[in-house]
């Protein structure tokens, strides 16, 4: 697919691109073209698109790998993939519901309204790297710098599992229909963890019940959530003063570490209120 082709796709499926599902299809060639360098696809690789829309990306990819796997919800779009790309496999249902194959690259232009999700979703699995659009206001918090207004749990959780950085800005005159803001292409590579962790879960616990509550103090909102062992004082746990988005990862880190191993002490697991998940 070409970019000037776009307008004339839409009218070929019949896509009413919906906001509600952040549908605003990348027009520019070159930005596509670029996207998919960053990706430094092989043949080998096998290739994870969500969300391939009118095909901009998928046709590129195709033409790199012979296991491309697409997910798209949106029924006409599936149905204009399937048609346009047969060697593509095609995963019709919501990417954030359904299991990921396994994977090597991730190439994606992710609408914003399932952005979070599919970044965490991503996280959780082992791949070489990643390339995605994303808006650039959650670009900004994928990287942003400790104790600005931008560092989030999404901050924290990708440093821990990845280097990630900013490749570049895309105006939204590059996209039909135009959205109000514009997006970024960004990269992200996994590693190791740069500091300690004893239990991951009690550290992406800690991380998202703090930065729920990101202006309160830290023992505030761990006492709220009864993550702290019953009778352990103030000065058992580091930071217990401080208020999150003040405190690297790796200072949130010690803060879990410490939390689990109080826990341990007291032979019990780190309590995770009813009705929550754990990432």
């Amino acid at each position: 697919m070409k970019g000037k082709d776009t307008g004339r796709l839409i009218a070929e499926t019949g896509v009413t691109p919906k906001k509600s599902r952040g549908q605003n299809f990348l027009t520019d060639d070159r930005v596509a073209d670029r996207q998919i360098g960053y990706a430094g696809i092989t043949k080998k690789d096998r290739v994870l698109e969500v969300g391939p829309g009118l095909g901009i990306l998928t046709g590129r990819l195709a033409s790199l790998s012979g296991d491309v796997t697409c997910i798209e919800l949106d029924a006409a779009l599936a149905d204009h993939v399937a048609s346009t790309y047969p060697s593509v496999r095609l995963i019709r249902g919501d990417a954030v519901k359904v299991p990921f194959p396994k994977f090597d690259v991730f190439v994606s232009n992710l609408p914003y309204s399932v952005s979070t999700p599919i970044i965490f979703k991503l996280l959780e699995h082992d791949f070489r790297k990643a390339v995605v659009m994303v808006q650039k206001e959650f670009a900004d918090r994928m990287v942003a710098d400790v104790g600005s207004r931008d560092y989030s749990r999404l901050t924290v959780n990708l440093f821990y599992r990845a280097d990630c950085r900013i490749l570049e800005n895309v105006p939204a005159s590059r996209f039909k229909p135009r959205p109000e803001v514009d997006s970024a292409i960004v990269e992200i590579v996994p590693r190791p963890a740069p500091f300690e962790v004893l239990d991951e879960k009690t550290f992406l616990k800690v991380t998202e019940v703090t930065f729920n509550h990101r202006r309160k103090k830290i023992s505030t909102s761990l006492r709220a959530a009864k993550i702290i062992p019953p009778g352990s004082e103030e000065t058992d746990i580091p930071f217990l003063d401080a208020r999150v988005e003040t405190l690297t990862p790796s200072e949130i880190a010690s803060v879990a570490n410490r939390i689990f191993l109080l826990c341990e002490d007291t032979a019990e697991g780190v309590p995770v209120p009813p009705g929550d998940s754990v990432r």
